[in-house]
C-alpha cells in the first residue's frame, strides 16, 4: 500500500479499466515512466494482467528507444521499424548447437508469433523463403510480413554475422522488389528489418532500415 500510494502521490493516473491484478503488477516498478509505458499498452491493447506481467517480465520496456518510449506514454505516432525490441529475444533449447542461418529461421518459425510482437504489433505472416526473381536468377526474402496498421509489407533478412555493409545492400534490393512487383498504390513503402547477431556502430543508408541484434534465451 505504501508503494501504491507513492505511485499515485507521484501523478500516475490509474485507468479504470485496470484491474487490481494489473495494478499489482504494476507495484514493483520504480520508474514512473516505465509505470506510463506498460498502462499505455495495456490500454492500447487491452492485455490481461497475465499478459502485462509477461510483457514486464520480458523487460518489454528497457529494450525500446528512449524515443519510442515518450512517444507512447504520450499517444505519439512512430514509424513501425522503431517498435523492434533491442535486443529481440528468442527462445533456444539446445545451446551447444551451432548456430546457423538456417536454425535461426527453423526457431522464428517455431514460434512466429511470439517473435512477430518482439517485432511490435500488428503484424501478419506472408511466408518464408520467400521467392522472388532477379534478371535469371532466384533468390530468397528470409521473411516476409505485413504490417496492416502502418499498411506495409516487411521484409526481414537474418543473418549470424555481425551487420555488414552488403547486407543493407541486399535488402534494399529485396525491399524494392517488394515495392514495384507486390505493393498495391494504396500501400506505404516496404519497410526492411536485419536481425544481425551483434549491433555496430553503423548507420543504415535508409531511415526505415533498422539494424538489430539478437539474444538467445
Amino acid at each position: 500500500m505504501r508503494q501504491f500510494y507513492y505511485v499515485i502521490e507521484k501523478g500516475v493516473a490509474m485507468p479504470h479499466q485496470l484491474s487490481w491484478s494489473h495494478v499489482l503488477s504494476l507495484l514493483p516498478l520504480a520508474d514512473i515512466n516505465e509505470i506510463n509505458y506498460y498502462i499505455r499498452i495495456t490500454e492500447r491493447f487491452n492485455l490481461t494482467y497475465r499478459e502485462l506481467r509477461e510483457k514486464i517480465k520480458l523487460k518489454e520496456y528497457k529494450r525500446l528507444d528512449e524515443k519510442v518510449k515518450d512517444d507512447i506514454i504520450n499517444n505519439q505516432k512512430n514509424s513501425v521499424a522503431n517498435y523492434v525490441k533491442n535486443p529481440i529475444l528468442i527462445k533456444r533449447n539446445i545451446e551447444d548447437e551451432e548456430m546457423t542461418e538456417k536454425l535461426l529461421q527453423h526457431l522464428i518459425l517455431e514460434n512466429i508469433e511470439n517473435f512477430m510482437k518482439e517485432l511490435g504489433d500488428y503484424f501478419s505472416f506472408i511466408g518464408s523463403e520467400y521467392k522472388i526473381k532477379l534478371g535469371n536468377r532466384y533468390n530468397y526474402i528470409d521473411l516476409l510480413l505485413f504490417n496492416y496498421k502502418y499498411n506495409c509489407f516487411v521484409v526481414v533478412e537474418l543473418k549470424v554475422s555481425e551487420l555488414k555493409k552488403e547486407h543493407i545492400g541486399q535488402i534494399e534490393i529485396y525491399m524494392n522488389y517488394i515495392d514495384n512487383n507486390l505493393k498495391d498504390i494504396n500501400q506505404d513503402n516496404t519497410i526492411g528489418i536485419i536481425i544481425c547477431k551483434k549491433e555496430k556502430q553503423f548507420l543504415p543508408k535508409r531511415n526505415h532500415l533498422l539494424k538489430q541484434k539478437i539474444c538467445f534465451v
